[in-house]
């Protein structure tokens, strides 16, 4: 008999001996890490962080066919209340861009190095997360052309996204549940936000009774990931079935009302570690039919908004 045919066998069964019992113990350790409890809702380290948020606007016809897409681009500085020796975090905005179609990409310079401090739901003046709203009427870009009023709330809006995935959603609520209550991967909570219904008018154009309001809102512990090479909580959110109603004044004595539907959902990666956001996936469909004063009276439209926020150094920020 060949010796090397004899030995073979004999190694096989001697290494399956020693490593089978070694996997088993492997796969057991494993098993034990995911299935404790873990603690999304720590206190953030106190450093400032750095954010590029990158939301696109694609227009469809009814028939499906792609008509144009837009681009937003929000760079935003975060500092800690505690570093800036504030009441509320202080938020600045560095840049905003914007990209029409085919157009070229044009900064808007009022939103340059534009600060504000963040407030937890509305403030005083019924405004949401203590954002001015006065800052997005007649919005300009670098070229001095007016920017739209529909356009013109999408970057307004920017803003609010960006709170409402890196601090309504991944942090702590005061009441109701929030992701405090997310202890074990698998795990899946209706949010404290769910149905409710901020209010969305913004200055003169976009009147009071203009309102958002949310379907049964879900956070879900999906698991474990990376992002930045840093070990992330996986949180999924779901919207459920939202719906939505603006009333605009382009011009005066004209206004046009817009009632739809909506659906978002998307993924947070949460620092394990520090407890900063380290990058949020977002998806949305939104279909609207605008009813105005004058032919053809009704038009319909279906948006995809798609949207990625990428925590990033001050170099990657300040390029």
């Amino acid at each position: 008999m060949n010796k090397k045919l004899y030995i073979q066998p004999i190694i096989f069964i001697y290494l399956q001996a020693i490593l089978f019992p070694l996997i088993v113990y492997s796969q057991t350790n494993i098993n034990s890490y995911l299935e404790q409890e873990f603690n999304l809702a720590g206190k953030r380290y106190q450093e400032t962080q750095f954010y590029i948020m990158n939301s696109e606007c694609i227009n469809y016809a009814l028939n499906g066919k792609r008509l144009s897409k837009d681009v937003y681009r929000l760079y935003l500085k975060w500092v800690p209340a505690k570093i800036a020796g504030k009441a509320g975090d202080e938020m600045t905005c560095v840049k905003f861009t914007v990209q029409f179609g085919d157009a070229p990409e044009v900064a808007i310079p009022v939103l340059e190095n534009w600060s504000y401090s963040f407030q937890d739901g509305i403030d005083g003046k019924n405004q949401v997360f203590g954002i001015d709203h006065s800052k997005f009427e007649n919005l300009k870009d670098s070229k001095d052309n007016l920017i739209p009023i529909g356009k013109a709330y999408h970057v307004y809006n920017a803003f609010i996204d960006f709170h409402g995935f890196c601090n309504v959603f991944a942090e702590p609520t005061a009441r109701g549940n929030g992701i405090q209550d997310l202890k074990k991967i698998s795990q899946k909570i209706v949010h404290a936000a769910a149905f409710s219904e901020p209010p969305t008018h913004l200055g003169k154009n976009i009147l009071d009774g203009s309102f958002f309001k949310n379907g049964e809102i879900t956070l879900e512990f999906k698991g474990l990931s990376v992002a930045n090479d840093r070990g992330c909580a996986l949180i999924g959110f779901d919207s459920g079935e939202s719906s939505f109603k603006m009333i605009v004044n382009p011009a005066p004595d004209i206004e046009v009302v817009a009632v739809g539907s909506s659906h978002y959902k998307g993924d947070i990666y949460k620092d394990l570690n520090t407890n900063w956001v380290q990058r949020v996936v977002f998806n949305e469909i939104v279909v609207n039919e605008a009813t105005m004063p004058m032919p053809p009276n009704k038009l319909n439209s279906v948006v995809e908004r798609n949207v990625l926020i990428r925590n990033v150094s001050k170099e990657q920020l300040f390029y």
